[in-house]
């Protein structure tokens, strides 16, 4: 019996050698940056998730002891290593050859403070008993939210304002004959899915140039410069006279919608830039009158600017181009007066005045109307429209311009300015000069050029 203990035992003490303890290097970490930098956010906003890469170099695997959000609970920093939310973590083996990510995301509490500040902390990384650290940095803003709020008076011009869900002035059964004035300069960030709407009241957008009003998404990091389709845009329902100046409204699915009228002028439009948005920059509704000059209405999904259902339209010195990089439904100016509703057809007047603007895009035809004849009138002075078939209509005159190229210069950065040699320069009616381009530039020489952008020799 003691023979058999004794063979049992050597067996277990043989098992026991062979085994033998990982071997841990005794170098140290790599990181795919050395500071994780993120862009303006707003207070209470939560950013996007940014990504850091922890990378084992060596041949051997690596023991790292302690991973330490330095500003710990009080930190507006989240850590996530590799799955495992925390603000210190222990023993992360990471094999040979091989890395773990990190990934950080910050939300700022209310600061009161009317500048941007910045806001850092770091993750310290203990290796072999060596302390490594990578930054971690947000520019804060803080700003005046509004929340499914109804809105009046002047906005204050020293903090952004960020809208969320349904900011109106006016509202069906609630208010009406109110105004929101927004003075020059401020800037208004949309949070996905809201809208501005002014519902039997003004809006008065009282931008100058460099000064401008600016709206568009909430999410400042560079990757949004450019994505439609982060808010829903600004709707004017039934509203009394309203004045836009020097405004820049993009990145949204309707821009600016103006549904029919309660006074004489809805909307007198001036200097804006509406584009990149996922159905229409500019959206005219059901008997709106609309008087705009030296504008450009930009890329969409599916028409540039539709001008729809009846109403008054002057346009002078404008641009509707439409470089949409993907597929779209329609040109960059459509009018149609009619719609169908359960088999009948219903057709609402037009009027309409239109010189010295420009359609021009990726598609063969960016200029259609399409209306039936229940009292149309409209005339068209030295317009460029882009179309294989001009239309012939009295209406045209002379002067207009139905193909060529118009000598834009870098359609591929959205610049629409012109250059030697375009046939815009000069050829617009002089009947209907601005006086100066959306610029400032003003317009010299024989007659204005046509579109907004004077040429600049």
């Amino acid at each position: 019996m003691k023979k058999i203990i004794f063979i049992v035992t050597l067996v277990i003490l043989g098992f026991t050698s062979c085994k033998k303890d990982i071997q841990f290097t005794k170098d140290h970490l790599d990181f795919s940056r050395d500071t994780v930098l993120f862009d303006t956010i707003f207070t209470t906003i939560g950013s996007t998730t940014k990504r850091l890469k922890v990378y084992n170099y060596n041949n051997q695997p690596i023991n790292i002891e302690s991973i330490q959000l330095m500003g710990g609970a009080n930190s507006p920093f989240r850590i996530n290593v590799d799955g495992v939310a925390a603000d210190y973590l222990q023993n992360i083996e990471v094999p040979a050859q091989d890395s773990i990510f990190v990934f950080v995301e910050v939300t700022l509490q209310v600061n009161n403070q009317t500048n941007p500040l910045i806001i850092s902390d770091s993750i310290r990384f203990r290796t072999n008993g060596l302390d490594q650290y990578v930054n971690l940095d947000v520019w804060g803003q803080d700003a005046y939210f509004h929340n499914n709020e109804l809105v009046e008076g002047t906005w204050a011009t020293d903090k952004p304002h960020v809208l969320y869900g349904t900011v109106a002035c006016g509202y069906p059964g609630l208010d009406s004959n109110k105004c929101l004035t927004i003075p020059g300069g401020v800037q208004v960030y949309c949070h996905k899915n809201s809208q501005l709407i002014i519902y039997k009241s003004c809006l008065d957008i009282q931008g100058t140039l460099g000064n401008e009003v600016v709206f568009q998404g909430d999410r400042l990091e560079s990757f949004y410069d450019d994505v439609p389709g982060q808010w829903w845009g600004i709707r004017l329902i039934e509203a009394n006279t309203s004045n836009i100046d020097y405004a820049i409204i993009k990145n949204g699915s309707v821009g600016l919608q103006v549904d029919s009228t309660q006074t004489a002028l809805t909307l007198d439009m001036d200097n804006t830039i509406i584009t990149n948005h996922d159905f229409f920059a500019l959206n005219v509704n059901a008997g709106a009158n609309i008087e705009a000059t030296n504008c450009l209405i930009g890329d969409a999904g599916l028409v540039g600017a539709y001008l729809f259902a009846g109403g008054e339209y002057h346009f002078d010195n404008c641009n509707f181009v439409n470089y949409w990089p993907g597929s779209r439904g329609g040109p960059a100016l459509l009018i149609k007066n009619y719609w169908e509703f359960e088999g009948t057809t219903y057709c609402r007047p037009i009027i309409g005045e239109f010189a010295n603007n420009i359609a021009y895009g990726t598609i063969e035809d960016e200029y259609e109307v399409d209306t039936l004849d229940c009292s149309v009138t409209m005339t068209f002075f030295n317009n460029y429209w882009k179309r294989t078939d001009p239309y012939t209509y009295p209406a045209y005159g002379p002067g207009h311009i139905w193909s060529g190229n118009p000598a834009f210069y870098d359609v591929s950065l959205r610049d629409f300015h012109i250059v030697n040699g375009s046939p815009l320069i000069d050829a617009g009616n002089s009947a209907y000069n601005p006086g100066q381009d959306i610029e400032g530039n003003v317009i010299m020489g024989g007659g204005p050029d046509i579109g907004c952008y004077e040429y600049q020799p």
